[in-house]
């Protein structure tokens, strides 16, 4: 019989690069912890990308009791990033990559005598290398045993425990829609003869074959996993003789992908429309509870996403559970991000094999995602390709029933060889928010399915940042404020709306996130293109845009600018997002007006001192207080100059015969004197950005794209402020073109 004993409880944390010898000698001086546990809580969220990157041991002494059983196994769900682990003084294992689950066998080392004491130490790193990815991404690392860790009590003939964390069983149904018929093929891997397979009532009793066995049973009337309406789920069980036993839940459903139609979900259109998700919170990490998971899932459910792009990098079993539960189709994916490295080809194969082999029986994993921005930092050259094309032939050789997908960066063009690897492509655009304009994205698109019309093509990432705090009657790109957000998402559910053959959009980023090496918008340590904070406490008006277009089951109506209640404007704009086909606004009690429509609604009223504003469709209504005020409150302003700077501009005298900020960067460049000047204040800029822009600043496409735009246009992304803008232009005007 089979039993795990979780031991969260009762460690010694010693945050320091010391010897095994010195790590047991110091444990009891060190911190007492529980798992989950990450030692960048603080410091990988506070800016300065400075947190510690380095090594920390984690020591516990397993009792008697908790080592009892034949053989003895550590399960370790997660060790971020790399990990060796010692039982009374001896190494039994090490792991290469943060995400995953290992194991290990403990029985030969085990003192069995009465009352022993075993001693267990792990040492953890997460330090800089160039063999285990990730290593440049726009997200903290966090280190620590941040997943459950447990022993695994089994019989001496038993289901395979160690290879790739494999969960022992396997199940691949096969299912025809026209018969209504699923066949499911259950595999299993074990040190015995024979056994025992059940599924859906059947039993079968099979004989292995070097430590193999496989049975078909034929479901009539399948039941499909049917994606958020229906998301029904069978149970697969395998037991020996031993007693040792087995399961999992697994789904009866059929993916298609089409290049001109989009996503198809058991032979119907089925378009993929969600978020992607960041597994850390606000004070505790990447070290999540079941109970942070499950908060999660409603969320998702909440918004009415039915796909989630789980970024960038394995994320815990029970939240592929949840999405099993909740019929959300996922896209899993590898952290081999940003830059490729030469030496880290084994560990990219090494995360495909136990993120394929651990999470195959999911039924909402839909794609393997073989990489993501890969040739931001890195030109595409045949080292990088074929380290593609080899995690694309494991992917199919491990799981031919599922197509393989990447996320280009939006300086990636769209001849690029690596393009032809993946099954189905998509791209991560930011026009509109980091350079160009919002209609930018949409010329991509057609471009690219007027070239490439046998290709399915999906937007696996946009956002723009947005600080709650921040807001304007004439938002921006780049002020940070509530409304720019809101209406850039506008803009983008219209462009993804009208283009039907997009197979799966998703929204980055559902919740705010670590990213140590920030600091912009007024906070430090933070990626802001959440819909949801960091704390998950409150949602952005961009939230309820997309709840209006997706969740249709629940009537509601959102007011958006709740957070902007000092207006100095005489006439200000109140804008409703609503599930319904109809709104009306009052204003202190008096109806303004009603409106049809879809999604959004606007109307303009006048502002004459503080008003209650109400949005009613319905039963569904949501209220409001605004005010008028005489000037602009400044503490909704994160560049206080930025709104000035034209009028300014345009006030100076400057001579057109020497350089401007008005001028392209391009045309700047292109003069050794102005182009020395931009090149040290943007490498400056770059370094506020943390590592990924420090990183991807030399990117040919990149720099092409900003050669095109208007250097006052950069730096007001930038948040360069008033004084900065003219004592740069000042210098420019010293030099003549």
């Amino acid at each position: 019989m089979r039993k795990i004993t979780n031991i969260n409880q009762n460690w010694q944390f010693l945050k320091a690069d010391i010897t095994l010898e010195q790590a047991i000698t110091y444990a009891a001086r060190g911190e007492s912890v529980t798992l989950p546990h990450t030692w960048n809580a603080v410091d990988g969220q506070d800016g300065g990308n400075d947190y510690h990157r380095g090594t920390g041991w984690y020591i516990r002494r397993l009792t008697t009791e908790e080592t009892a059983g034949e053989k003895i196994f550590l399960e370790i769900n997660g060790a971020a990033m790399s990990a060796e682990v010692y039982l009374n003084g001896k190494k039994i294992t090490e792991h290469r990559g943060g995400y995953s689950t290992f194991r290990a066998d403990l029985t030969d080392l085990l003192d069995r005598r009465e009352n022993a004491e075993n001693v267990l130490a792990i040492s953890v790193h997460n330090e800089e290398n160039d063999t285990v990815y990730p290593q440049k991404a726009d997200f903290t690392f966090y280190g620590g045993l941040y997943r459950n860790v447990n022993l695994i009590a089994v019989p001496a003939e038993h289901f395979e425990l160690v290879k790739d964390g494999t969960p022992g069983i396997k199940v691949t149904p096969t299912v025809n829609l026209d018969q209504k018929t699923a066949v499911v093929t259950v595999e299993s891997w074990q040190n015995a003869s024979e056994v025992t397979f059940e599924v859906n009532g059947e039993t079968q009793t099979v004989k292995a074959a070097d430590g193999h066995a496989r049975a078909e049973f034929v479901i009539e009337n399948v039941h499909l996993w049917d994606g958020i309406e229906d998301p029904y789920l069978y149970t697969a069980t395998a037991r020996l003789v031993s007693g040792d036993m087995v399961s999992t839940r697994f789904g009866c459903r059929v993916y298609a992908c089409d290049p001109e139609k989009g996503f198809f979900l058991n032979g119907r259109s089925y378009p993929l429309r969600g978020v992607s998700r960041h597994q850390d919170l606000k004070g505790k990490g990447n070290a999540l509870s079941y109970e942070d998971h499950k908060a999660d899932m409603e969320i998702i459910r909440e918004i009415g996403a039915n796909t989630l792009r789980l970024a960038h990098y394995q994320h815990a079993q029970e939240f592929y559970d949840l999405c099993d539960e909740n019929g959300i189709v996922v896209w899993a994916e590898i952290p081999y991000i940003t830059m490729h490295m030469a030496n880290g080809r084994e560990n990219t194969l090494s995360q495909m094999k136990e993120l394929i082999t651990q999470c195959y029986n999911h039924p909402s994993i839909a794609v393997w995602g073989l990489s993501n921005e890969i040739t931001a930092a890195s030109p595409v050259n045949e080292d990088l390709l074929e380290n593609h094309r080899l995690l694309n032939e494991l992917c199919h050789r491990m799981d031919p029933t599922r197509l393989t997908t990447m996320a280009n960066v939006f300086m990636l063009e769209i001849d690029s060889p690596i393009l032809e690897i993946p099954d189905v492509n998509s791209y991560n655009l930011y026009f509109g928010w980091y350079l160009g304009d919002l209609e930018q994205n949409d010329e991509f698109f057609d471009e690219y399915h007027a070239k490439y019309p046998n290709r399915c093509i999906g937007f696996s990432e946009y956002g723009a940042d947005a600080n709650p705090a921040y807001h304007s009657p004439h938002p921006e790109k780049g002020d940070y404020t509530e409304e720019f957000q809101a209406l850039y998402h506008e803009h983008m559910l219209k462009l993804i709306e009208a283009r039907p053959y997009i197979w799966a959009t998703h929204a980055w980023n559902l919740f705010d996130f670590a990213a140590d090496g920030r600091d912009e918008g007024g906070k430090h340590g933070e990626n802001q293109k959440g819909l949801v904070t960091f704390d998950r406490s409150l949602r952005k008006d961009a939230f309820y845009l997309y709840k209006a277009a997706w969740n249709r089951k629940d009537a509601f109506v959102h007011l958006c600018g709740k957070r902007y209640v000092n207006r100095a404007e005489e006439e200000t704009e109140i804008k409703v997002y609503s599930n319904q086909s109809s709104v009306s606004l009052y204003v202190d009690g008096t109806l303004i007006g009603t409106q049809e429509g879809k999604t959004v609604f606007t109307f303009r009223i006048p502002l004459l001192g503080e008003h209650l504003v109400r949005a009613v469709s319905g039963s569904a209504e949501d209220s409001m207080c605004i005010r008028r005020v005489p000037e602009p409150d400044e503490s909704y302003i994160f560049n206080k100059a930025a709104a000035s700077v034209t009028n300014w501009f345009d006030a100076e005298e400057n001579d057109p015969a020497c350089f401007s900020i008005m001028d392209t960067l391009g045309e700047i460049r292109q003069h050794p004197k102005a182009g020395a000047v931009i090149d040290a204040m943007m490498a400056k800029r770059t370094a506020e950005r943390g590592d990924v822009a420090e990183a991807v600043k030399d990117n040919p496409a990149l720099q092409r794209m900003m050669a095109r735009m208007t250097l006052v246009s950069l730096l007001k992304q930038a948040g360069v402020d008033e004084v900065g803008m003219k004592g740069l232009n000042r210098i420019l005007q010293g030099i003549k073109k």
